[in-house]
Parts: C-alpha cells; sequence; structure tokens
C-alpha cells in the first residue's frame, strides 16, 4: 500500500462512547477513562494536528509502520501494544522500520515524516501517562533542502498555458490553477484545499503549509479573471471545493494533489518541456522568475512564497546566480 492511494477514511477511527451531550448520566471520570481508551487515543491524536494535510499525511506514515512492522493496518490493538512496549523494545523497532525505509532508498524527507508521525504518535501518548517510553534517541536523517530550484522561464510556461482550450469547462479550470501556480506561487496543497467562499473579489484565503488558520493574499487581474470565469461554469455552495474533478468517475469531487500534478505534467508534455514539470517545479520557476525580475529582492520573495524562513529564498537567489558555479571556476583559474 502506497500513501497516495491510502485514504484516511479507511482508518478504524472510533467515535468515543462518552457523549457530552450524555452529561446527566456520566461522571467526568467516565469520560476521563473514555479519551484515554484504545480507540480515542488514535482517534483524538489525529484530531491534534494541525492540518488536514498532515492528519492525512500521518495517518498514511502510521498505517505504513504497522503494515510493514506487522502486516496489519493501524488499528487501536497494535496502538496499545506498541505503547506499551518498554523503551529499549520499542526504540529497537523504531529504528529497524528505518533501515527498511532506508533499504528501500526513499529520501530522506519521506522517512523523517513517517518517523515523525510515530514520534507525534508517541509524545502525545506520554502526555496521558499512556506510554513510558521516548523516542527522542531515535534521529531524523540530514536533508539537503532544495537540492534543486531550477524550473522553467516565463516563455516555456506561456506556452504551457497558451495551449489550454478555454472555450471548454476543463479548459477555464486548468488555466485557472495554472495561474494560481505561476501568479502567486502556491503548492499544490494550497490550491486543492480551496473552497469557493475564499475566492473573494480581488483576495484569496489559503491555508499555508502547517498552519491551520487562513490568510489572504492578493490576486492579479489575470488571475481573478480566470477564476471567475472558471467559477461561471463551476457553480455550486460556497463550502464546497473550488476545484474539482470533471471525469466521469469522480465528478464533482475536490480534485486530488495527484490529479493536479498530472494536468501539470499533461500541459508540461503537450508544450514539449524536456524537463520534468510538477506543481512544486512551477513554484520553484515562479520564485525565481520573480528573483530575476526584483534583482534578488528575497523580502519581498518570501512574501510571494510564504517561506517560514528567509534562508529558503537565499538559496533560490544564490542556484539562480549559480554562485557555485562561479567560484569554481575562479578557483580553477588559480592552477
Amino acid at each position: 500500500m502506497t500513501d497516495s492511494n491510502f485514504a484516511l477514511a479507511n482508518l478504524p477511527i472510533t467515535e468515543s462512547s462518552t457523549s457530552l451531550q450524555d452529561t446527566t448520566q456520566t461522571t467526568i471520570g467516565s469520560i476521563a477513562r473514555g479519551l484515554v481508551a484504545d480507540d480515542n487515543i488514535w482517534a483524538e491524536f489525529l484530531k491534534l494536528q494541525i492540518s488536514e494535510h498532515t492528519k492525512r499525511t500521518y495517518a498514511s506514515a502510521l498505517n505504513d509502520f504497522f503494515v510493514r512492522m506487522t502486516g496489519v493496518k493501524v488499528n487501536p490493538h497494535q496502538i496499545r501494544e506498541f505503547l506499551n512496549l518498554p523503551s529499549a523494545q520499542a526504540i529497537a523497532v523504531v529504528l529497524s522500520y528505518r533501515s527498511r525505509l532506508l533499504d528501500l532508498n526513499l529520501s530522506p524527507n519521506t522517512i523523517n515524516t513517517r518517523l515523525a508521525a510515530i514520534k507525534s504518535l508517541v509524545n502525545h501518548a506520554r502526555k496521558l501517562s499512556q506510554c513510558g517510553f521516548s523516542l527522542e534517541d531515535v534521529a531524523s536523517l540530514k536533508v539537503e533542502v532544495y537540492r534543486d530550484t531550477s524550473g522553467v522561464d516565463s516563455t516555456v510556461y506561456r506556452a504551457m498555458i497558451e495551449a489550454i482550450d478555454r472555450e471548454t469547462m476543463g479548459g477555464k479550470r486548468d488555466y485557472a490553477i495554472m495561474r494560481l501556480l505561476w501568479d502567486n506561487a502556491l503548492r499544490r496543497s494550497e490550491v486543492t484545499a480551496l473552497n469557493i467562499e475564499d475566492f473573494q473579489v480581488d483576495k484569496l484565503w489559503i491555508i499555508r503549509k502547517g498552519k491551520i488558520q487562513k490568510i489572504a493574499i492578493d490576486l492579479a487581474v489575470k488571475t481573478r479573471s480566470a477564476l471567475a470565469q472558471w467559477l461561471s461554469v463551476r457553480g455550486g455552495e460556497q463550502n464546497q471545493p473550488l476545484f474539482i474533478a470533471l471525469d466521469n468517475r469522480s465528478y464533482g469531487n475536490r480534485l486530488s494533489g495527484r490529479s493536479l500534478g498530472y494536468l501539470v505534467e499533461r500541459l508540461a508534455k503537450g508544450a514539449d518541456v524536456e524537463k520534468r514539470m510538477s506543481p512544486h517545479r512551477v513554484r520553484h520557476s515562479s520564485i525565481t522568475a520573480y528573483l530575476d525580475l526584483s534583482d534578488g529582492n528575497v523580502r519581498d520573495a518570501r512574501l510571494l512564497s510564504g517561506h517560514a524562513k528567509l534562508e529558503t529564498l537565499v538559496i533560490y537567489d544564490d542556484r539562480r546566480k549559480n554562485v557555485q558555479g562561479k567560484v569554481s571556476s575562479k578557483l580553477a583559474d588559480l592552477v
């Protein structure tokens, strides 16, 4: 089972057997006991995460852990047995899991995400005094952030979006998405999480990566126009997804991150783009294009990208100017 096809809905999350509406027939003690019951540790843990994306990611990662180590999907009984392990055994199991992931040649980011999910579950259980060990000694892998920040220039991207048939319903949707990816350098998850109500005249309310509260970003005239044209044929209620699937099988469902990736790949191939394109590659392209326009204004670029650290934009700018290549050439000239 892969992360991409593992749905949160498949997980055995059960509701608490005690209801706050039943306060006349229950006690604080029974409520407390219910909250630390096997099923509630799992359910409450998923509620604690700060975003829907993180919930899905952690749920998938924990399921992968239990499937690889036990052959059984994550369930309250398996979680309880794991949390009750002696410290040495628990750490040994997680280290063994990490070794298996390394043997699969998964990226450090993927491995660290899965380890983070396990550590978060353990930390949550420890706060409830339902776990006697810590995984602090299980080190994450070192990651080189944004090793490849290259993308395509504006001419290539223009060719990609000009090939879209904007007279069709699908074309209007695709054009609006592609404008958002470039004009606002949005992440894949930021686009797919949008609802109709999030588009308000000249602003768009988005949830940044790792955040739970929406913020407003400004939209260019071309972007507003593209969104308005899409909504004119999309229709729907305010609380429904802004971008939906249009195929017969999934029509009306929220557009998935995978489908968004396929869209970008298809348009890139249609425009004979040699570089493999993805929503994140478009984001790289957009940020780099702005750094070119602004002569390396990383502070303004940070407002566009929403990066938490300014240092990340410095990496973009250094790669844009090929700083390392120029330094190497100077050194080579010395000998």
